[in-house]
């Protein structure tokens, strides 16, 4: 399979790059605790056609081109409901645009309540279904309430029930949201994931112990070689899976997309974690990227499958094969 991008592509990731580089600043991450996206940022990422790739609002960008973008985003941090707004755009009118913010939920199996990302800044919640995906508007949704978020920059709300919505999906196309929501949160922990490493790899090369950098030890090395092995996977994976899904190739879609899922939960929490450790007593301070990514790629670990949820998938697939052959 041909990996190279074009250069309509790496000029769109050089273009998000950017903005985020402007829009979500790395050196002042504290400040944006517990905030949305605001107006303007959003309206940027309209702009940009992030938010309407998967709608076909950019001309000859699909998935491939947008699991680029997100990888951009998960570097970066971005705040708002991205994501699903991104898989929302195609079903629910006004997204592509920016006029209407979508977040989402997997609906779980009993009826207590449920966590809703980004639920005060958006307009609707989708709500994915085992056979269907139903949308609801959050403003008749009672008893709303602010929860405690795992990740400071993924502000939450708590509903205490979901109640039934407007269906906007079924069949194949709920099999395909989910695909493609794998395949980006992938793409977004493959962007944490390489962010920590730069990071911890720049600490390394500067702080010295002993007369000379920490970096030129073989322990050090030997973590950030794990690192670097775990990201390359995982993009390597994740690009491979939007490749299938998108009919770019031969294979199973949906078998690559649990493979993207599991490598990227795994580099992205596994890496955040490397880098805690490299960066030593400063690591272990709040403020400083590796947490907030460690944080985030547990936030994503989640969506769309877990990293052990995918792993036993594709075991209990391997498994199949072998009794079949």
């Amino acid at each position: 399979m041909h990996f190279r991008f074009d250069d309509d592509q790496l000029a769109m990731r050089d273009a998000v790059r950017s903005f985020c580089d402007d829009r979500f600043d790395l050196t002042r991450l504290a400040e944006r605790e517990g905030l949305g996206a605001d107006p303007a940022t959003w309206a940027s990422l309209a702009e940009l056609g992030v938010l309407g790739m998967l709608a076909g609002e950019v001309e000859g960008f699909g998935l491939v081109e947008a699991s680029v973008v997100f990888e951009e985003l998960g570097a970066h941090l971005a705040a708002g409901p991205v994501l699903w707004s991104a898989l929302a755009a195609p079903l629910v009118d006004g997204v592509a645009t920016g006029d209407v913010r979508a977040t989402g939920v997997e609906a779980p199996a009993g009826d207590g309540p449920v966590v809703v990302d980004h639920g005060a800044e958006s307009d609707v919640v989708l709500v994915l279904r085992a056979d269907r995906l139903e949308r609801l508007d959050l403003a008749v949704v009672p008893d709303v309430e602010p929860a405690s978020p795992m990740d400071p920059l993924t502000p939450m709300v708590v509903v205490p029930a979901l109640p039934a919505g407007e269906v906007v999906a079924e069949g194949g196309a709920v099999t395909e949201l989910r695909r493609n929501g794998a395949v980006l949160a992938a793409a977004e922990l493959v962007g944490g994931a390489q962010a920590v490493l730069d990071a911890a790899r720049e600490y390394a090369l500067e702080r010295e112990q002993f007369g000379v950098p920490i970096g030129s030890f073989q322990a050090v090395k030997h973590l950030l070689a794990d690192c670097y092995v775990r990201v390359e996977m995982a993009r390597a994976a994740t690009y491979a899976a939007a490749a299938l899904a998108a009919g770019r190739g031969e294979g199973d879609a949906d078998h690559a997309a649990s493979t993207a899922k599991h490598l990227a939960g795994q580099a992205g929490v596994q890496n955040s974690r490397t880098a805690i450790q490299v960066l030593g007593g400063m690591g272990f301070t709040w403020e400083m990227l590796p947490h907030y990514v460690l944080k985030r790629s547990w936030v994503l670990e989640r969506r769309f499958g877990t990293t052990s949820a995918h792993a036993a998938r594709l075991a209990a697939l391997v498994g199949a094969e072998v009794g079949s052959s």
